[in-house]
C-alpha cells in the first residue's frame, strides 16, 4: 500500500497544501518517512490525514469558480467503528462548502471496504449542498453493493459510466464535465 499515492499529475493545475482556502493549506509532507498507517500498513506520505484511522485522502483538484471539487480516497471507509463520514463532513466538507463548492467527485478506486452505521450524515451532506451533488467514480463493485444495502446510495450518486470513468486520462474540467453529463442524464 506504501506504493499507492494520490494521482499527482493535475498537480500543476492545483495542489491543497498551496491553496488558501482548503483545509490542507501549508501541510508539508515529507517524500522520505512515512508516517501514515492503515492497520498495520504503511501508505504513501503524500496521502492526507483528516481524523479517520482507516481512511486518507487527498483533494486533488478545487474549482471555486465552478464550485466543485475532486478528491481520491484510500484505505477503508469505516462508519461503524470510526465514523468515518463524520469525521469526512465536519472537517473537510463542511471547510469546502463554507468556500462555495456544493459538487463533489469523490474517487474510490482504493478504497477497500466500506462498513456502515446509519445514513445521517449522508442525508445532511446531501441537504447541504442544496443545487449541488455528490458523485462516486470508479468505486469497487463490493464497496458500492455495501452502499447500496445501506441505502446510502439515495445521497451519493453511483453506478453506470460514475463506475469505469478513465479519469486520469482527463484534465480537472472535463472530469467534471464528464460527471455533470452524466447526472444531468439522470435527472432528465
Amino acid at each position: 500500500m506504501h506504493e499507492i499515492e494520490p494521482f499527482y499529475r493535475w498537480r500543476d493545475d492545483y495542489v491543497a497544501a498551496e491553496d488558501e482556502l482548503s483545509p490542507f493549506y501549508q501541510t508539508e509532507y515529507s517524500e522520505f518517512e512515512f508516517d501514515k498507517k492503515i492497520y498495520n500498513y504503511f501508505i504513501h506520505p503524500q496521502w492526507d490525514y483528516f481524523g479517520s484511522q482507516t481512511l486518507y485522502l487527498k483533494i486533488l483538484f478545487a474549482d471555486y469558480e465552478s464550485n466543485f471539487a475532486i478528491i481520491e480516497f484510500i484505505g477503508e471507509w469505516n462508519d461503524t467503528i470510526y465514523n468515518d463520514v463524520m469525521l469526512l463532513k465536519r472537517e473537510i466538507i463542511e471547510v469546502m462548502m463554507h468556500e462555495g463548492i456544493n459538487k463533489f467527485i469523490l474517487i474510490g478506486e482504493n478504497i477497500l471496504n466500506f462498513h456502515s452505521s446509519d445514513d445521517l450524515y449522508y442525508e445532511e451532506w446531501f441537504q447541504d449542498v442544496e443545487d449541488g451533488w455528490i458523485a462516486a467514480i470508479n468505486f469497487q463493485e463490493h464497496v458500492i453493493d455495501e452502499f447500496k444495502k445501506s441505502n446510502i446510495d439515495y445521497y451519493i450518486n453511483f453506478g453506470g459510466h460514475l463506475d469505469d470513468l478513465p479519469w486520469r486520462s482527463l484534465s480537472p474540467v472535463q472530469l467534471f464535465m464528464r460527471v455533470e453529463e452524466q447526472l444531468t442524464k439522470r435527472l432528465n
